[in-house]
């Protein structure tokens, strides 16, 4: 069976110890703002993008960039992870659809909530600080729940 793989960028933003997850309906499950990187875009470029058109906000990523800026090459920022996640996965075992997610954190300047036309609404967003986290651990993945940690810990420490 052939497998198909999309890159995808993902954020965890933070704003004052808390960060922003929603409920994806068609995955059932809780997940930070990210989408598909775009055909001619860089990770961290969709990684931007996709937390503006979500969330309504201007987001700085925060991680560290190589210092091997030259006239022809150009550090970008690292992401905090790099994951290979199964989305498609048949009862025999086999695997039709997988993503590589470039996962960054970043900073948002406020927790207000404006999505672009078209994305999921501002009320189906929360803020969830460490403590919430902890009253609603059933509803999220481990993996989530984790990074959705560090994320708040790495970010309030920059």
């Amino acid at each position: 069976m052939e497998t198909t793989r999309h890159y995808v960028a993902t954020v965890y933003v933070v704003n004052d110890g808390a960060t922003a997850l929603h409920h994806h309906d068609r995955l059932d499950m809780w997940l930070p703002p990210g989408g598909h990187v775009e055909r001619d875009e860089l990770p961290h470029v969709a990684a931007r993008r996709e937390v503006r058109e979500e969330l309504g906000l201007p987001v700085e990523l925060v991680g560290a960039a190589g210092p091997f800026d030259t006239d022809t090459v150009e550090s970008i920022p690292d992401p905090q992870h790099f994951l290979l996640e199964d989305i498609n996965v048949h009862a025999d075992g086999g695997v039709s659809h997988q993503h590589v997610d470039f996962v960054y954190y970043g900073r948002v300047p406020r927790r207000g909530i404006e999505p672009a036309d078209g994305e999921q609404a501002a009320e189906d967003w929360e803020w969830l600080t460490p403590e919430a986290i902890d009253a609603t651990s059933d509803r999220l993945k481990p993996d989530v729940e984790a990074m959705a940690r560090e994320a708040i810990r790495t970010v309030g420490r920059r």
